[in-house]
């Protein structure tokens, strides 16, 4: 009897079998494991200037790290400056009219007043005089040596000279009491809305330099200098890389062993053989259909919970969009040979 095919048969089903066995224990997840798999997202800052103008200069390129209030860009402010200097001016005109509102009037004003005031007073001494001494003579002559419209005349002049002297009078009460408090006001105010306009233009200055918010790497640079800057036009998107997580999700039947807080290890394509520790940071209350771009055609329609995996990658390995590999530790499962408290009758 032939044997060489019966040996053959039985060589190849045992290779087979160790085959088998090796293959699954090769790709078997050990049971205290979790592997989910997601990509790694980060948050992006689109970053403008606060101002209408033309960009002067933008001192980082894509790639670079910056820090926090570093400046990453100047627009031109030639024009502004000037501003800044003709509002100081208008400044200086201000505080010295206030000031001098304030000071009241000068010893020399107020002597000037007063003799004004003797002025006018002699004035009116005259022109009584002239009348007193025309009536004299018309009483004594029966009205022969002073016609009537000379007494008239005399007459007009005297109510004018009282007029006057009670003009100067007033003047010279003003120039004793000083300014009033409202032209006073009127100044300050004015002091004010100057400053409040010099301030104004100091602001847009420091507006004119866009700074960092946060520590982050310039992902994209979308101006140059000579483009017009605006709000609503951004200059940079920064990619901030603390935080950074995998975006990942995990079906209904495994919910329940993702926790806050679970100790997690991530792994890459490119650097497979290490991992990245990490933390459970967010477990969504609401399920969603698995991403395309997630799973297979098959498990498109199944309903997921995503799971963002918080990690600490401080020599940044993760970038961007990276497929990622999540393996999340979990706890063992209670023990069914616990011992159970008998009771009875002492």
């Amino acid at each position: 009897m032939n044997r060489k095919p019966l040996i053959a048969v039985a060589v190849v089903a045992i290779a087979a079998a160790v085959g088998g066995w090796w293959y699954a224990n090769r790709s078997a997840t050990p049971s205290d494991q979790l592997v989910l798999y997601g990509n790694v997202d980060l948050r992006q800052v689109s970053l403008a200037f606060n101002a209408n103008d033309r960009i002067a200069e933008l001192t980082v390129r894509e790639g670079d790290r910056v820090r926090a209030g570093q400046v990453l860009g100047r627009l031109d402010t030639r024009s502004l400056v000037l501003r800044v200097a003709q509002s100081q001016a208008r400044i200086g005109v201000q505080e010295q009219a206030l000031l001098r509102l304030k000071t009241g009037s000068r010893p020399e004003e107020v002597a000037q007043a007063g003799a004004q005031v003797a002025a006018a007073q002699a004035d009116a001494e005259l022109a009584q005089q002239q009348l007193a001494r025309l009536q004299a003579i018309g009483t004594t002559t029966a009205g022969r040596a002073v016609s009537q419209q000379d007494l008239d005349s005399a007459q007009a002049r005297r109510k004018v000279a009282l007029a006057q002297l009670d003009n100067a009078r007033k003047a010279q009460q003003l120039v004793v009491t000083g300014p009033r408090k409202e032209d006073i006001g009127q100044a300050q105010a004015q002091l004010e809305s100057a400053r409040a306009e010099l301030a104004l233009m100091n602001h847009q200055l420091t507006e004119a330099e866009l700074k960092a918010p946060i520590d982050a790497i310039v992902r994209a640079r979308l101006l140059e200098p000579g483009d017009m800057a605006s709000p609503q036009r951004p200059a940079f998107t920064l990619a901030i890389t603390d935080p950074k997580w995998v975006r990942t999700y995990v079906a209904e039947p495994d919910l329940g062993r993702v926790r806050a807080g679970q100790e997690a290890r991530v792994s890459t394509d490119s650097q497979p053989g290490e991992t990245i520790a990490g933390k459970v940071g967010y477990i969504s209350s609401v399920a969603e259909f698995t991403p395309k771009t997630v799973q297979t055609e098959e498990l498109r329609s199944s309903l997921v919970y995503e799971v963002r995996v918080m990690v600490d990658d401080p020599q940044d390995r993760l970038r961007l969009g990276m497929p990622a590999t999540v393996r999340l530790q979990l706890s063992p499962p209670p023990s069914s040979g616990s011992s159970s408290t008998a009771t009875g009758k002492p």
